[in-house]
């Protein structure tokens, strides 16, 4: 269509970068050291449900030379499937893994399992030519292939995927989503390792939430799209408010476990305030808590004469308040008894009815509505800006008739940032992410390795100093428990859990230091809209600027030390050396051995 395709078309042209490892004539793959659980009193659970995939290697993929009269490998079959909701860079993944695969042997084969993972079970693929793929580089959204439900849970499922691999002689599929996918990945590869299966199962990270996070991935596909996009629409209603300077504006963003959105777009755009489900959860704030929080908040502000502001909320706050979740909770107990909608008010608990009849009509609706696929609440659908307006606009009535507020009326006027931002044209550094994972896949997959998730560390440096290599999926497990009444807990199964936002971390710390500021002095700002050239095209998110998460790279200066101690201390050194080196390894040891012990880090649940 030419020119009718406009920006869409630009961006097909965008060329994109490769860390030095996968531009090299030869990529080398190097296994570094035996993995463990992130927590060792998982250890043992995690290694019983894993035993064939738990404690291998990390990988690293480095710079190799071409060796003369290389032996040429058989052909690959490689499946690639979007297991997870839309995510910004997606199709770069897909290209990354193609482009890796025909350059290495132009016989190699991409399949494409259209309709994620209903169409894996049911074995409808495409063969994805470079044709085909022209039209979708650097595009955003998955319609390239589609993608239906999210998850690969009971045994029907498990056996109809590895059916499925084996009738298209795959050699390796790769699985590209989030928490659940890489937790659903995990479990195809252990029962394709038992039962020989040559399929190679990868996962790769993304999703728009930003909450597979863990010591080996820093941030996922998507997650520097979606945050540039909903900032700029921030800013422009930030704009309007101030402009118009009579409206509260309440903005719901998506993030359905955790808040890293809501966190990243606070710090590039300056709303008035955010409130974080992690911060509500902590807290143990109750529905009345919150809205005496923002009516506080309105209050404070309009002794300075000001009637205007911007709140941004979080998807997954109305689970984060404790009474609320309990309800919700109550609920789905009902409703896994097949009680009649109708009929689920009037067999809840007192405490539980007393809540349920406060709130209003359109919420009780919502909080009716059936689960996900993966069981889980539809927040999508739970009006949480406007349940929040709607009780923020009661109290300051209330303080009003009271005489404790005095100033103009409050308005409010909501919105719900859910879809503007994850079909979205992919960033600058999501393109280049992307396929650089996909180039990564491939390789992980080509070397026979199984359970593993791509991976690229140091992504806060230029593209020049990305490490890239290869995690092992149960090396990101943990296993959650929950309390039950006095003396009674639950172990749940190995996971790859959401991580929440750290309210002792960097980017939580930068923006506590400025809440007061942003609270009462409308430092609003406007990052711009998604650049693809120019100064701000390169940005990183705040988030991942200001964090210290390069874990690989700590993992490789330590072994450093080691060798040079290893240098020093030879048969033969003096005895004053030998004596030193002996104390301080044993004082090394005796601390190191007492916080890797279980039990020494006090996982508690969210």
């Amino acid at each position: 269509m030419g020119a009718v395709d406009g920006i869409q078309g630009i961006r097909r042209g965008y060329k994109v970068s490769l860390p030095p490892a996968l531009e090299a004539p030869n990529v080398q793959l190097v296994c570094g050291d035996a993995t463990t659980a992130m927590d060792a009193s998982d250890a043992l659970a995690i290694q019983r449900s894993f035993s064939l995939t738990y404690g291998q290697p990390l990988v690293h993929l480095l710079p190799g030379k071409k060796s003369t009269g290389e032996k040429k490998l058989s052909p690959l079959r490689v499946g690639v499937v979007f297991c997870g909701r839309q995510s910004p860079g997606g199709h770069n993944i897909v290209a990354g893994l193609f482009d890796a695969l025909k350059a290495h042997n132009p016989d190699n084969v991409l399949i494409g399992i259209v309709g994620g993972t209903d169409g894996l079970f049911a074995q409808k693929s495409v063969e994805i030519t470079a044709d085909v793929l022209a039209v979708y580089r650097n595009q955003g959204g998955y319609d390239l292939l589609g993608r239906t439900k999210d998850q690969i849970k009971s045994v029907q499922q498990v056996d109809d995927a590895r059916a499925a691999c084996e009738a298209m002689k795959l050699d390796g599929i790769v699985l590209i989503g989030g928490c659940g996918t890489s937790t659903d990945a995990a479990h195809l590869a252990e029962n394709f390792a038992a039962t020989e299966c040559r399929t190679k199962v990868i996962a790769v990270p993304a999703t728009i939430d930003g909450d597979l996070k863990n010591p080996f991935v820093e941030t996922d596909v998507g997650f520097d799209t979606v945050c540039k996009v909903n900032s700029q629409l921030i800013s422009n209603i930030s704009t309007d408010a101030l402009s118009a300077e009579k409206y509260y504006y309440f903005i719901r963003l998506m993030g359905r476990r955790a808040s890293h959105v809501s966190l990243e777009c606070a710090l590039q755009s300056h709303p008035n305030m955010v409130i974080l489900g992690e911060e509500v959860a902590t807290s143990k704030m109750t529905l009345f808590d919150v809205t005496k929080q923002i009516c506080d908040a309105i209050q404070a502000r309009a002794e300075h004469e000001k009637y205007h502001g911007v709140i941004l909320l979080p998807e997954g706050l109305i689970e984060s308040i404790p009474e609320v979740y309990a309800l919700l909770q109550e609920i789905h107990g009902l409703q896994k008894q097949n009680i009649e909608v109708e009929h689920i008010p009037t067999r809840l608990s007192p405490w539980a009815s007393a809540l349920f009849e406060f709130l209003p009509p359109f919420i009780k609706k919502q909080f009716l509505l059936d689960r996900e696929s993966d069981d889980s609440v539809q927040l999508s659908q739970i009006e949480t800006e406007k349940l929040l307006c709607q009780l923020v606009e009661t109290e300051m009535t209330r303080r009003t008739k009271a005489g404790s507020y005095k100033g103009k009326k409050f308005n409010g006027i909501c919105h719900f940032f859910g879809y503007q931002a994850r079909g979205s044209l992919p960033s600058n550094f999501d393109c280049t992410y992307a396929n650089a994972l996909g180039h990564i896949a491939f390789h992980l997959a080509s070397a026979g390795l199984n359970g593993y998730m791509a991976t690229v560390t140091n992504l806060k440096e230029s593209v020049d100093q990305w490490r890239c290599g290869g995690a092992p999926i149960t090396a990101m497990m943990s296993v959650k428990r929950w309390q039950r009444g006095p003396g009674v807990s639950q172990i749940g199964k190995p996971a790859v859990h959401s991580a929440r936002v750290d309210l002792k971390g960097k980017p939580y710390e930068l923006l506590s230091q400025n809440a007061s500021a942003l609270l009462m002095d409308d430092l609003y700002r406007n990052p711009g809209p998604l650049q693809f050239d120019g100064p701000g095209a390169d940005l990183k998110t705040i988030t991942l600027s200001v964090e210290d998460r390069d874990y690989i790279g700590r993992i490789q200066e330590l072994r450093s030390y080691l060798d040079k101690v290893k240098d020093i201390i030879k048969p033969g050194c003096p005895e004053e050396i030998l004596k030193a080196a002996l104390s301080s390894m044993a004082s090394v040891t005796e601390v190191l051995s007492v916080m890797s012990s279980p039990g020494y880090r006090n996982l508690t649940p969210f």
